[in-house]
């Protein structure tokens, strides 16, 4: 992103998110890339994510190349393909969320606090 379409950090709602990367797709990136690319581009950019977390928090050695690599800036790549996947498909992330958050809420009330694994620790 060039420093002109940097803002100082505020909060923005999932839809206000859709909203900038829509504008910013039609006024710098020409157009969305189709949408199979996009998933092929969001394969790539998780798979970024899990590098660093194997390196720098799982077992793996982090090479002399990982170290400079900002966890906060790829997992903003994932969540940016993710909005465009979104656009694209006409999904409303802010209802898809609030949708999915009362599913897990409903189905999940007691599985994790009947989950032993998790009551060891």
């Amino acid at each position: 992103m060039s420093d002109s379409m940097q803002e100082p950090a505020t909060e923005i709602t999932l839809r206000e998110a859709q909203e900038r990367v829509d504008q910013w797709i039609k006024t710098t990136g020409v157009r969305y890339f189709n949408e199979l690319t996009n998933m092929a581009i969001l394969t790539e950019e998780v798979g970024e994510v899990a590098r660093i977390m194997a390196r720098r928090y799982g077992e793996q050695s982090e090479k002399n190349t990982d170290i400079g690599k900002d966890l906060g800036d790829e997992l903003a790549d994932v969540l940016w393909v993710v909005i465009c996947l979104a656009n694209q498909t006409g999904i409303d992330l802010n209802q898809a969320f609030h949708t999915n958050l009362a599913k897990k809420t409903t189905r999940d009330a007691n599985r994790h606090k009947n989950n032993k694994k998790l009551n060891n620790k």
